[in-house]
């Protein structure tokens, strides 16, 4: 990050959510918050060491 009251350091979370909201929120109906936490659980277990990175191919 660059520091403190920068602009560009939302950026990089911004896409963070923009991510987990299209590839997972979205497409998974979760009837209450216990379900939710366990499944962004999951999806960031698998976002940070499972998911093809575009640029890695």
């Amino acid at each position: 990050m660059d520091g403190k009251g920068r602009a560009i350091d939302n950026i990089f979370i911004e896409r963070l959510w923009r991510t987990v909201k299209y590839e997972h929120i979205y497409l998974h109906a979760y009837p209450d918050s216990l379900d939710l936490e366990r499944g962004l659980a999951k999806y960031f277990h698998f976002y940070n060491y499972g998911r093809k990175l575009q640029s890695l191919d």
